[in-house]
């Protein structure tokens, strides 16, 4: 056994040596082919280098891709940043949307605010909408205009283009506006052209109804309603609204005012009326010869 093997021994040694000895001779010879300058060899390198060169082309596969990959994830990161930026500006974009249209509209309603066109003798004080009642059974809003801006209950208050409401309920620093759909609110009116009075009475719907209509037959849908100036409440001439018909055939009045959108209200002053603060001097009795009571007006007092 030790006799084969030392025999193996001895026929591997020559053999590397030789294989060795031929790779050698081989890259010489490849070295010295490579550095020849003579036609014949360049012609030689050349079909070798077509025979050679595309059968690597598999050996550069997966390099390829992994340089493609590696490119496709750079340029997925630079699409990711850019995409983040967009939306990013894009949220900017509808803030200053947001806030345009706010200014726009806020800006409309000024300009109605100083385009309508009231008596000259009417002054007025416009305020701000800071609430409302946010109640379905009495509705009215809260303005930022009260006693320090002389403001006084039973004051018409306006948007840019029709009457709201009365004031009721006065604060040195905020007023209550009753507007014309509550229930509580009753308005002398005029029809136009007709000249027809009514009433308006609230009933917390988006439009009033006509109570007190002395002949249905004169009034006619569409007609203008503006305020009378009946008992001193609201000056004349005021816009209230048009008249309708409801599907029961009820006259109602679709109101020129926009309730949906009431931020600024102009609340008229109307110095016209004598406010009344002792109601018994109005009316009083006096003693006659027969010795029976007669209610007099008490002409003096009318007078102051």
């Amino acid at each position: 056994m030790a006799k084969d093997r030392s025999q193996r021994e001895d026929y591997t040694a020559p053999l590397r040596r030789l294989l060795l000895g031929a790779l050698l001779l081989c890259l010489l010879g490849i070295f010295l082919v490579w550095r020849i300058d003579s036609p014949r060899v360049e012609r030689f390198r050349a079909q070798v280098t077509d025979k050679v060169v595309p059968s690597m082309e598999w050996a550069m596969v997966p390099v390829t891709a992994t340089v493609n990959l590696f490119r496709d994830f750079q340029s997925y990161q630079r699409l990711s940043e850019q995409n983040r930026e967009l939306r990013s500006e894009l949220r900017q974009m509808r803030a200053w949307k947001e806030a345009a249209l706010q200014l726009e509209q806020e800006n409309a309603r000024l300009l109605d605010l100083n385009n309508v066109r009231l008596d000259p003798q009417l002054t007025y004080v416009t305020g701000v909408v800071m609430a409302d009642s946010g109640s379905p059974f009495r509705q009215s809003v809260l303005l930022n205009v009260g006693a320090r801006d002389g403001i006084v209950d039973g004051w018409a208050a306006m948007d840019g283009i029709g009457l709201v409401g009365r004031i009721s309920g006065v604060g040195q620093n905020t007023a209550r506006v009753i507007l014309l759909t509550d229930a509580a609110s009753s308005i002398p009116a005029t029809i136009q052209p007709s000249g027809q009075t009514t009433l308006i009475a609230g009933d917390n719907t988006a439009a009033p109804v006509l109570d007190f209509l002395e002949n249905r037959e004169l009034v006619r849908p569409g007609d203008r309603v503006i305020t009378s100036g009946d008992g001193g409440v609201f000056p004349a001439g005021l816009l209230i609204g048009q008249i309708a018909q409801d599907p029961s055939g009820r006259l109602r009045v679709r109101l020129s005012a926009d309730y949906e959108r009431l931020e600024f209200l102009r609340v008229i002053r109307h110095l016209g009326h004598e406010q009344i603060e002792t109601p018994g001097d109005i009316v009083t009795t006096t003693p006659v010869e027969n010795g029976e009571a007669q209610v007099v007006e008490d002409e003096e007092a009318a007078d102051g």
